[in-house]
């Protein structure tokens, strides 16, 4: 009876985004799944109600939409640790073809948040560099760099150059990030994000904003990017911490 009442419950989207699912488990990355309106005569529904379980997928990451094209079954979404490493060096340690195209920089006085993150006075020149990066040939992620223009002359060279603004800093800095505060929140994508990214606009994405610093806790870097939700999935490795047992007590 419970399960009669709640199959009762359940909405019809629900049981079209189901059929999708057992469809597409059987696909490979990159085929066409059918149009709306045959997969609502195949679940003798609306097409309102397969554009919304369609829609739930590829918000999910599991299908992807080209416009005038069609929907496809979407590539496998990059599992990517929560670390202090840079995006190319990470790349290629998992065997990934990694790429940085190097969007432009601007020089801006420092706003009040700017300067206390990178520990300069309100007004100072700040470096400002937007890179797009990408995996395998597929754009993944807008970064927008903020750095202290005095303590890093032409760094912008050095990263265009490289592609690596942890290795640009290295060698030509002499400065390497040992510890970093991440902030992930979620963001619908702004149409110059959704137009660099290849995906619409107001699709969900994942605004990491990371404050990075040198071991001896000097500021290095304020740094903004978006990730595309469909193609990324964070991973952190976490411990319990550890309790000192409180002295003379015993525990049985």
């Amino acid at each position: 009876m419970e399960t009669l009442v709640k199959d009762l419950r359940e909405p019809r989207y629900l049981k079209v985004k189901d059929h999708i699912v057992e469809r597409i488990a059987q696909l490979r990355p990159g085929v066409s799944i059918p149009p709306e309106r045959d997969l609502a005569v195949e679940c003798s529904t609306s097409r309102t109600t397969v554009r919304k379980a369609v829609t739930e997928l590829v918000a999910e990451g599991r299908l992807v939409r080209r416009q005038g094209s069609g929907t496809y079954v979407a590539e496998p979404k990059l599992a990517w640790p929560l670390m202090v490493s840079g995006f190319t060096e990470h790349a290629e340690s998992e065997g990934l073809n990694a790429h940085t195209s190097f969007l432009g920089a601007q020089y801006l006085p420092a706003t009040d948040e700017l300067a206390e993150r990178l520990n300069v006075r309100p007004g100072a020149r700040i470096l400002s560099m937007e890179l797009l990066r990408s995996v395998n040939d597929a754009p993944m992620a807008v970064e927008c760099v903020y750095v202290s223009a005095h303590r890093f002359p032409g760094l912008e060279a050095a990263v265009a150059r490289t592609g690596s603004l942890y290795e640009a800093l290295r060698e030509k800095f002499g400065v390497s990030v040992a510890h970093a505060v991440e902030t992930i929140e979620t963001a619908p994508a702004a149409p110059r994000e959704a137009a660099l990214l290849g995906t619409d606009i107001g699709t969900p994405m994942l605004l990491v904003s990371q404050h990075s610093h040198t071991a001896d806790g000097e500021p290095v870097e304020w740094v903004r990017t978006w990730y595309r939700g469909d193609r990324y999935s964070f991973v952190a490795h976490i411990t319990r911490p550890q309790t000192p047992a409180t002295s003379g007590a015993a525990f049985h």
